[in-house]
């Protein structure tokens, strides 16, 4: 039984719903009432609407990511909602704000260094599959105005990461060519953006279905790697030996040899992902080719303030392939670990 308070603030509840995780496993996502936070001096209080996954979710949950996890933990990084209250000394927000939290709450400009790292949301926080959460005020963003609760959290981890890749590392213009791998959120999030520029994009995956609607997005060249193996050569092929300008590289060590192939003489490429799995690494060709690799955790809150604009300059609009109610919150994750969705899958919690 949920308990309601008269005259509350926040819709009358004093106790929230969340989901937390006690042990490693996605059976043991388990729901968990909890007592209603409150704002402190500069702090807010923000009512989430919804919540989105990445695949880092996943690996935290099933102890990949961190096996030496603190726990219990609220999981997932990525969230979206309303501001109900604010703690004394906030000026930047008000009650009916809409806001996301950002990926780290200590990063909030400049580089990142080793205690910004440590405030990660739904791993060193607690993170956004709760109803209810207290944030710092200076640790959250606007939601762009033409987005829904939904759209807007899928922005905070992939999108961001995206947008570092391409502009914020590497400094993408018109004209360049941009090699993106599969068709998760931050390669979908990244030929979304480059295609907004008037870069040419290729794409890779190992569905002919998912190219087709990479395609759609602004992808002008399309290789199954099932049916060319030697992708970095198809990818050569494509730019007339000379390699392409970035890489958007989320497989790890199993395709970065293949990447730094397929990339050009004092090219730039990504490191966001591990999906791939372990491999070796031959540095003789980032010397020989003097690339510029440059690892990707995410990005600050200035480079999401930056994002926010640039999506509303472009109207660009996510692409969510699921919505799953807040009490099915295990099924998105299994959703998640199937590798079949195409772009975000999201949880709504009101």
């Amino acid at each position: 039984m949920r308990h309601i308070a008269r005259n509350s603030a926040v819709g009358h509840f004093v106790v929230m719903r969340s989901f937390q995780l006690n042990q490693f496993g996605i059976d043991n996502l388990r729901p968990t009432d909890a007592d209603l936070p409150e704002a402190a001096v500069g702090q807010v209080l923000v009512r989430f609407h919804a919540a989105s996954l990445n695949y880092r979710d996943l690996m935290m949950v099933n102890g990949i990511y961190n096996p030496k996890l603190k726990m219990p933990v609220v999981p997932v990084s990525d969230g979206a909602g309303e501001v109900v209250a604010v703690g004394g000394d906030v000026t930047k927000w008000k009650a009916g704000d809409r806001v996301m939290p950002i990926f780290m709450q200590g990063w909030m400009d400049g580089p990142i260094d080793f205690s910004k790292a440590r405030t990660a949301l739904g791993g060193d926080l607690d993170g956004c599959l709760r109803e209810f959460g207290v944030f710092p005020a200076e640790g959250l963003v606007r939601i762009p105005e033409h987005f829904s609760y939904e759209e807007a959290a899928t922005l905070p981890c992939a999108a961001v990461t995206a947008f570092n890749a391409l502009f914020e590392s590497g400094n993408a213009v018109s004209g360049e060519t941009v090699l993106v791998q599969g068709t998760g959120g931050v390669s979908v999030f990244a030929t979304q953006f480059a295609h907004a520029i008037g870069c040419r994009v290729i794409g890779t995956s190992s569905s002919d279905e998912k190219l087709a609607r990479l395609g759609e997005l602004g992808a002008q060249h399309l290789i199954n790697y099932r049916d060319r193996g030697d992708w970095d050569r198809a990818v050569l092929e494509l730019t007339d030996r000379r390699g392409v300008d970035h890489v958007v590289e989320v497989g790890g060590a199993g395709t970065m040899p293949k990447s730094m192939n397929a990339v050009r003489i004092g090219g730039h490429i990504a490191v966001i992902g591990v999906l791939s799995g372990k491999g070796s690494i031959d540095p003789t060709m980032i010397l020989m080719k003097a690339l510029r690799m440059h690892g990707i955790f995410v990005g600050s809150r200035e480079m999401f303030e930056r994002m926010v604009d640039f999506i509303e300059e472009h109207s660009i609009k996510p692409v969510i392939d699921q919505v799953f109610p807040f009490d099915r919150a295990a099924e998105a994750f299994r959703s998640m670990e199937n590798q079949k969705h195409f772009g975000k899958i999201v949880i709504r919690i009101s």
